[in-house]
């Protein structure tokens, strides 16, 4: 009966292969297939790093059940992987080879194939195969796939040839883009969404032989050449094989100059053809050049093509038809010398209307079909999300990358070049081996508003030395509830805090009006979220699973002013480029509209900032935002651009934005005044930044990455960012000969302390990237230093601990309180606390993003210090802990005792934190003697300071005060002193320096109480 079955299935194969494939099949010379799946129970149900099959899916309910089950009719042996699925989001599996064991090679082969029983269901059901990189898991995806349109079982044939790179997700966002088949590391199926079915599916096996363009390939140097007119261009073309073997069979290539590019033969060039010739036993590597001359004569023009067609035998011809460009030349918007106003408006006054729509379109650079579609759809900017990065990740790799996304728009008839964008929130944080900053919330606790410059500068330097002009950073938010995934993001909760640490955008861009931008060490700074992305309600999100972020923030016209808008303004009038809108809403209190999505708030876009403000960069959309509004995608894309808009960044769907773009300007109902607006913002900012001069990488600053000047600035930033909250008997600063006893989940882990947004977007724990943990720190710093992770190592014989506590990775909505996240200290590190200060006097280190509950742990350490995430530089904890620099922090945010009170803020009617706003103990600066009589003195001179303007002074006199009344209240913490404290601060950071006196002073008599 097996055999029965085995032989009709056979036949029925036969009759279904196309005569030709079935040849091929059972061709002599072809090697013998070799199984990669049986289903007999040789691989297990089993996840990375071990080799095995697996299920995943959008959510609980995704994932497919499968089961190996016993088949009279199976095609091969006696069992077949069966399952069932009702998929509401995305759902399949996935075979993965051991991660511990060589990777396969695939590359002797056509292709794969596999027996499936046919439902005749009409769906497609993708299959991806997995190359290259270090895992299953960090490998290429590469895709196609056939259909169930059939009943019964079929062997289904998928050549290597038909695989397309996938270019809506990637793991690690790409590693070569090029199929090898060499280092290969398994395969997933993808199953229909939308219906509930039944599959069964047998032996999965490598088939016939490989195909020659599998094994030699023929490539170009550069998809296009750009000339100067009269100039000559030169081709060079080469031969390839896998694995470097020599050709086994003769490649030409003949070429020709094809006429259907925009030059014109005979008067914009010379035509060329001919045919090159690789014989028999050419080494792979070997280059024959092609040149291409071209003719000059007197007119100005813009840029125009000359295809040159290469036809390929024997070998995989180029994925591209070469092209050589003659430059654009003579027209105005190509003189330096002319005001930037008027190059952008002969620029503009030549543009189609496609062009302009593909200036206001951003893409995903792993996500491009294929780098041609920059010329094809002249697009304005690409940009490498969180964790997208060339592959290896070093600054020279990422030169090369931009560069030769540069090299495509010079295809395009204006040349305009791109304008490339990273998330750089805390130093170069995609780049391995760069600086990593302390996050915003950690240069909010340092209050020194030229070191944010500084860090800027830092930023700066690095993102521009790899090619990357423009940094979406800094997060203008004024945070106001911690449970928020992004608070770490924000500088603190008040906004003159946000405010005076602005000074970042100077240190990113330079001067305000711009002169700077062209500068090798400069970047195009973004404002982000606008606006009210800090004030979003718990519970209000409706993205998912998040909580609080993208959600709804209500305020009155006056909070909105106040609190949200506050920092914008400073932003803009530091000449600010570009502006992101938050994905959250904002619902202003008695304007009637309810929540509306920022990236339809024209009130707010057009209406505040770009009117009332006088904001003159563009405004760039969050990643899909405009997605996220209501109507289909027509009305997304009016209501976002109409709203003020100017560049959409939409990853996937650019071709998708801009053809609805076209359509909504040819009905009228996005005006072409608003796209010559936007196009006109977005080129501004490219001749500022003199991408029309210098569209490539300037790598003169690459040494500078990641240097010991670099670093000591993040070194000093984590050192100053350190806020000591607790200091019982003077622990701090330590001595290098006491014997301290380390332990805690963050003491030895880079990953983090550096926290999310770092290397990938949602940051992981580990040895991620280059630089010192706070552990390695103290051992630099000379500490006599025993480290036990979990506390477990005898704790006899030390004369103090340090327990470094604290949160893991996160970013965004990830983050948000309730979406896995809590603000709860782990068992694991309790317990480490518990053993630690149990046995000895002892410091507890948070590392967090924000403030973590204590409870009653409080009570049971010696001292206790906010140390954020201080980045890649744990040198600079260790320097405050031994004294080589002093603690100065002062929190950001409110610390509060209990879930009970959130959100607190300075300025509540009812304030009883754990800690203040703007608390923070100092160490190595002496006390003021004295109580209410010095309090008296320095209040006469902070107000004579304020009447004269006297700012230093000011400062001085409330700093000399604060540290009297700590001093005083440390011990007596309670809503009668913390209340006035933090509103001390508050006052402090917008100058009022009598208004501060007058309230530290009323701290210091309730603590007499």
């Amino acid at each position: 009966m097996r055999r029965t079955a085995l032989l009709a299935s056979a036949t029925l194969l036969t009759a279904l292969l196309p005569l030709g494939a079935a040849r091929a099949a059972a061709a002599a010379d072809d090697p013998a297939p070799v199984p990669v799946d049986r289903f007999e129970g040789e691989v297990p149900f089993a996840a990375q790093p071990a080799e095995g099959i697996f299920t995943w899916g959008g959510d609980a309910d995704d994932p497919p059940t499968l089961a190996l089950t016993a088949r009279a009719d199976a095609p091969e042996g006696e069992k077949v992987l069966t399952g069932s699925y009702d998929i509401s989001g995305y759902g399949g599996f996935t075979h993965d080879f051991a991660a511990d064991r060589p990777a396969h090679d695939w590359s002797a082969h056509r292709g794969v194939r596999l027996w499936w029983e046919g439902r005749d269901t009409g769906k497609k059901i993708p299959f991806e195969i997995k190359d290259g990189g270090a895992n299953g898991e960090a490998s290429e995806l590469w895709t196609t796939s056939f259909a169930d349109d059939f009943t019964g079982w079929k062997q289904i044939e998928l050549p290597f040839t038909d695989f397309a790179y996938r270019t809506d997700y990637q793991p690690v966002g790409g590693i070569d883009q090029v199929l090898n088949l060499t280092a290969m590391w398994g395969y997933s199926l993808t199953l229909p969404v939308g219906v509930r079915g039944e599959f069964a599916m047998d032996h999965v096996e490598l088939y016939g032989k490989a195909d020659p363009s599998l094994r030699a390939s023929v490539t170009t140097d550069a998809a296009v050449y750009p000339v100067k007119e009269g100039g000559t261009a030169d081709v060079r073309v080469t031969v390839a094989t896998t694995g470097a073997a020599p050709l086994d069979a003769p490649v030409t290539v003949a070429y020709t100059t094809d006429r259907s590019g925009s030059a014109t033969a005979g008067k914009d060039y010379a035509p060329a053809a001919g045919t090159l010739t690789f014989p028999a036993g050419t080494a792979s590597g070997t280059t024959r050049t092609v040149r291409v001359r071209t003719l000059k004569d007197r007119s100005a023009e813009t840029a125009e093509t000359i295809p040159l067609k290469l036809t390929v035998t024997g070998a995989k011809p180029p994925a591209d038809t070469p092209q050589v460009v003659l430059d654009a030349h003579g027209l105005p918007y190509l003189d330096k010398r002319l005001p930037v106003r008027k190059r952008v408006a002969d620029l503009v006054s030549r543009m189609s209307l496609a062009e302009k729509a593909g200036q206001m379109t951003q893409a995903e650079r792993g996500a491009m079909t294929a780098p041609g579609d920059i010329a094809s759809y002249a697009l304005g900017s690409l940009l490498s999300g969180g964790g997208s990065t060339p592959t290896p990740n070093t600054p020279a790799a990422w030169a090369k990358m931009i560069d030769s996304y540069q090299l495509r728009a010079r295809a395009t008839r204006f040349q305009i070049p791109l304008i490339y964008g990273v998330d750089a929130v805390h130093g170069h944080n995609n780049l391995a081996g760069a600086t990593v900053m302390p996050h915003n919330i950690g240069l909010g606790a340092s209050r020194d508003p030229a070191l944010a410059e500084r860090t800027g500068e830092v930023t700066a330097a690095e993102v521009r030395a790899t090619g990357v002009p423009w940094d979406f950073a800094p997060c203008l938010c004024v945070s106001r509830d911690e449970r928020w995934g992004r608070a770490y993001e924000s500088f603190g909760e008040d906004p003159a805090l946000v405010t005076s640490m602005e000074t970042v955008i100077r240190g990113l861009q330079g001067r305000a009006d711009g002169r700077d931008l062209d500068r090798g060490d400069k970047v195009l700074a973004t404002a982000k979220h606008f606006v009210g992305d800090g004030g979003t309600a718990y519970g209000s999100s409706t993205t998912g699973t998040y909580t609080i972020d993208q959600g709804v923030t209500e305020v009155t016209r006056a909070e909105l002013e106040a609190v949200h808008l506050s920092p914008y303004r400073t932003a803009v009038d530091r000449g600010i480029g570009t502006v992101m809108p938050s994905f959250s809403s904002l619902d202003v209190v008695g304007d009637g509209r309810g929540p509306v999505k920022m990236h339809a708030r024209a009130d707010m876009i057009n209406g505040v900032l770009k009117d009332r403000m006088g904001f003159e960069g563009f405004v760039i959309s969050d990643w899909d935002g405009i997605y996220q509004l209501p109507g289909d995608r027509a009305a997304q894309v009016r209501a976002s651009v109409n709203a003020g808009v100017d560049m959409a960044m939409v990853p996937y769907s650019y071709k998708e934005f801009t053809g609805t773009l076209l359509d909504e300007v040819k009905a009228g109902r996005v005006s072409t005044r608003r796209v010559d607006d936007a196009v006109s913002r977005i080129l501004t900012q490219k001749f500022r930044l003199g991408l029309f001069e210098h569209p490539y990488a300037d790598t003169r600053g690459a040494s500078r990455i990641g240097s010991a000047a670099h670093r000591a600035v993040a070194r000093e930033a984590a050192a100053e960012s350190q806020v000591l909250l607790k200091n019982g008997h003077g622990l701090l600063p330590l001595s290098r000969h006491q014997k301290v006893y380390v332990a805690g989940s963050n003491a030895d882990d880079l990953g983090n302390q550096t926290g999310g947004w770092t290397i990938t977007w949602q940051g992981s724990s580990g040895d991620i990237t280059k630089g010192t943990t706070i552990l390695e720190g103290m051992r630099e710093a000379g500490g006599r230093v025993t480290y036990s992770k979990d506390a477990s190592a005898s704790t006899s014989g030390y004369d103090v601990g340090v327990v470094v506590v604290g949160e893991t990775p996160y970013a965004e909505g990830v983050g948000d309180v309730g979406n896995g996240h809590d603000l709860e200290l782990t068992a694991a590190d309790r317990a480490a606390v518990d053993t630690v200060c149990g046995a000895m006097k002892c410091v507890v280190l948070v590392v967090s993003g924000r403030p973590q509950l204590l409870g009653d742990l409080l009570g049971r350490t010696d001292a206790l210090v906010a140390s954020w995430l201080p980045g890649t530089e744990g040198e600079g904890v260790a320097d405050v802990l031994y004294g080589r620099r002093p603690f100065t922090g002062q929190l950001p945010v409110t610390w509060p005792k209990s879930m009970s009170q959130l959100p607190i803020n300075v300025g509540d009617a009812a304030y009883d934190p754990q800690f203040p706003f703007g608390w923070g103990l100092r160490t190595g600066t002496k006390v003021p003697k004295g109580g209410l009589d010095t309090l008296r003195a320095l209040s006469a001179t902070a107000k004579a300071a304020e009447s004269a303007g006297a700012d230093r002074q000011g400062r001085e006199a409330v700093g000399k005060a604060r540290l009297l009344v700590q001093q005083r209240i440390a011990a007596t913490l309670n809503e009668a002193t913390a209340k006035p404290f933090a509103e001390a601060d508050r006052a402090l950071l917008r100058g009022r320096y009598g208004e501060a006196l007058s309230a530290l002073t009323r701290a210091y008599r309730a603590a007499g109480r």
